[in-house]
């Protein structure tokens, strides 16, 4: 009896691990990967077929109803039975050209770094790898939006180009390369998991994918948990965002990212009524009849010396009409002094902590700001 259910074990394990088997053209075996789950993410969407994923990106915010399909096949298998709508992309990619540091973020989270062989600028960028790999040629620079250098791009040879299709990219002329184009779409997210959730994306493309699932598995337990914290906070304070540029402030719905953020850190954004995800632009007014009286006002800019009450006053000195203004709670982050773009998408973890111990200093007694801190 013993024997006879050894033998029915011993055909059973045989028999699993036979059918998450293929073999390759080569003639190695690879097992198949479990399908990657996606819980947060509204922009892209995963199915598993063994030797191959079929992957369908759309845009988060619905503004666009376009659908980019792609096949991400296991790198010398059989590719007959994948549909002809989609482009199909040998995994593990070996190499790859970044457009943007959200994108790039992605490749820093996973340590990746080494497999991106072009970028468009290295402005902001504080990454000793990236920024070592720059020096030493193994990355290089590939232009500007809409001004992109063909020949360049052409030398990296790279297997794919991560590419925002609704930006004014200037993608057309790196069209016609020959090179796979993937619109790479988690900026457009609304919630703060749903872009850090992006990394899954990423790492199917490496062929890394448990990696990703354990680090996004921390990320959102760790976010949920300080999310958790805000819930029973008995005032909400409400926050102002942005400022002037060239006498328009840029300002994003109330249903985007940023308003999700404060959100969940126990806070009101200011344009909480708006239903917008994206960002557009208004004048001074709007913003001065809307946020006046906000609580905090949080702004993001790139300022060479030290950044005080006193710019923002120079700046224009209706800014000091501002109850946050007066209040001296400005929460602030200098692009010149930290890796906010390169690290905060899928850092949102992060991010929240910050926010909460500005909000609600009694939450996070211990805790010292990474990003954002109030300004002195």
């Amino acid at each position: 009896m013993k024997q006879i259910l050894f033998l029915i074990t011993l055909l059973a394990a045989f028999s699993f691990t036979s059918c998450n088997k293929t073999k390759q053209a080569d003639g190695n075996i690879i097992t198949s990967r479990d399908p990657t789950t996606v819980k947060y993410a509204k922009g892209f969407k995963v199915s598993n077929h063994g030797n191959y994923r079929l992957v369908d990106i759309v845009d988060p915010s619905g503004e666009s109803k376009m659908v980019y399909h792609y096949a991400l096949l296991d790198r010398g298998t059989d590719k007959t039975n994948i549909p002809k709508d989609y482009q199909i992309i040998e995994t593990p990619v070996r190499s790859v050209i970044c457009m943007t540091n959200l994108q790039l973020s992605n490749f820093i989270k996973l340590d990746a770094v080494d497999k991106v062989v072009g970028i468009t600028s290295s402005r902001f960028l504080f990454n000793n790898q990236m920024n070592e790999q720059l020096k030493n040629g193994k990355t290089s620079k590939i232009g500007i939006e809409g001004e992109f250098d063909s020949e360049v791009v052409l030398a990296l040879n790279p297997d794919i180009i991560l590419v925002s299709p609704f930006k004014k990219g200037g993608y057309e002329a790196i069209k016609s390369l020959d090179i796979p184009l993937i619109s790479f779409l988690g900026y457009k997210e609304s919630s703060p998991l749903g872009q850090a959730e992006w990394i899954k994306f990423t790492a199917m493309l490496l062929g890394i994918e448990e990696q990703a699932n354990r680090q996004f598995a921390e990320i959102e337990k760790k976010y949920n948990d300080l999310k958790a914290l805000t819930q029973q906070v008995d005032k909400r304070p409400t926050v102002l965002s942005g400022e002037l540029h060239s006498g328009n402030w840029y300002v994003v719905g109330g249903n985007s990212y940023l308003a999700q953020l404060f959100r969940d850190a126990g806070a009101a954004y200011f344009m909480k009524n708006d239903d917008e995800s994206g960002g557009f632009y208004v004048d001074f007014e709007t913003v001065y009849s809307q946020g006046a009286n906000a609580d905090y006002w949080r702004l993001v800019n790139s300022h060479n010396g030290e950044f005080g009450y006193d710019v923002l006053k120079q700046s224009d000195a209706r800014y000091t009409d501002f109850k946050a203004f007066k209040d001296h709670k400005v929460i602030y982050c200098n692009l010149r002094d930290k890796p906010f773009y390169e690290n905060t998408p899928v850092e949102p973890e992060i991010v929240l902590s910050d926010l909460i111990k500005i909000f609600h200093p009694d939450l996070l007694p211990d805790y010292t700001p990474v990003y954002y801190d109030l300004l002195k």
